[in-house]
């Protein structure tokens, strides 16, 4: 279409103001044809996890109103590191998105000493999708009721607990961190490339509790193969009523909250950024994106992409400080 009415225009106008109206007409013409064929959207974590399980209803719902295939593609390890590192280097077209997560652009900036990308410098914000807290769940062989059972338990047998992770820098593992050093327990971090595996190991007793997005264990919760000591959460959530927050549990102004958004290369079309802004942000907000997600403790968001982006620069500052704090710290 804009190439009709530039062949029309030809005609009449001269080769400059014709040269004007291209360049003012270009951002249209791309955001009008994106996207034309199927987009990728990187999960940096194994499937069945928290951020799969928010990626995966987003990709769906937005693949139908972009009219095109959107193609989860699973790329765990190294705390999301590795796959924010793929799509920090692939071309800003708009066909490769990142699921992003609190880890991958607010804690692994400060925790890796080696990054292999800038979270903001690398990277054009989208949209805030969605956000949950992280809850502490135990296996039901390890004998307590409360936090203050765990703490008293982790300091009589020091070195006994074990907390699986979906990886270092997930918010999983720092928040394990921050109640380490909040308590004093000594119990002791396994990583692992995913929170699936940690929560496979957490449930045959090869660890004992593991810090997980609520929405990750709230199923096995329910069906009573795990126990819920508490949520990080300011309050209580209204998945599970029943579970205090850690503030409740004793631990003054202790919270962590955990987020997922999307995010594409740095300089993409804005045209097409804004296109992807006003689509997510539907999905985000529709009734069949909150019957799926509201129920497992998640809170759905969306919001402007300057939101976005700041809301990122406030998440760096507080993780960051949070990560010194802790004293944790990967190679």
């Amino acid at each position: 279409m804009a190439k009709q009415r530039l062949s029309v225009l030809g005609k009449f106008v001269p080769t400059g103001l014709l040269l004007l109206a291209s360049a003012l007409w270009l951002p249209f013409a791309i955001a009008d044809a994106y996207p034309d064929k199927p987009i990728r959207l990187v999960v940096p974590f194994p499937p069945g996890g928290p951020t799969d399980i928010v990626a995966r209803p987003l990709a769906q719902f937005l693949g139908e109103r972009l009219k095109q295939q959107i193609i989860v593609d699973n790329r765990g390890g190294a705390g999301g590191s590795i796959g924010a590192e793929l799509v920090a280097k692939a071309p800003a077209d708009g066909y490769t998105l990142l699921m992003a997560t609190v880890g991958t652009h607010a804690i692994n900036a400060t925790l890796y000493k080696r990054l292999g990308y800038d979270p903001v410098k690398d990277f054009t914000p989208i949209s805030l999708v969605a956000a949950a807290p992280v809850a502490l769940v135990a296996n039901p062989s390890v004998p307590v009721k409360s936090v203050a059972d765990l703490i008293a338990l982790a300091k009589a047998t020091p070195g006994s607990i074990n907390f699986g992770s979906a990886g270092n820098g997930t918010p999983g593992h720092l928040t394990g961190e921050m109640f380490r050093a909040a308590t004093g327990a000594d119990i002791r971090h396994v990583p692992y490339k995913g929170s699936a595996p940690a929560l496979s190991d957490l449930l045959g007793g090869q660890t004992q509790i593991m810090f997980d997005p609520l929405q990750s264990v709230l199923s096995q919760v329910r069906a009573g193969r795990l126990k819920l000591l508490a949520v990080s959460s300011k309050t209580r959530s209204p998945a599970a009523p029943d579970a205090p927050t850690f503030a409740e549990a004793g631990l003054k102004d202790f919270e962590a909250t955990a987020w997922w958004g999307v995010f594409a290369p740095a300089n993409l079309p804005p045209a097409i950024a804004t296109r992807l802004n006003t689509e997510i942000n539907a999905v985000v907000r529709s009734e069949g994106f909150r019957a799926l997600l509201v129920p497992l403790g998640v809170t759905v968001s969306g919001d402007t992409r300057d939101e976005f982006a700041q809301f990122q620069q406030r998440e760096l500052v507080k993780w960051g400080k949070a990560v010194r704090d802790s004293g944790a710290s990967v190679d």
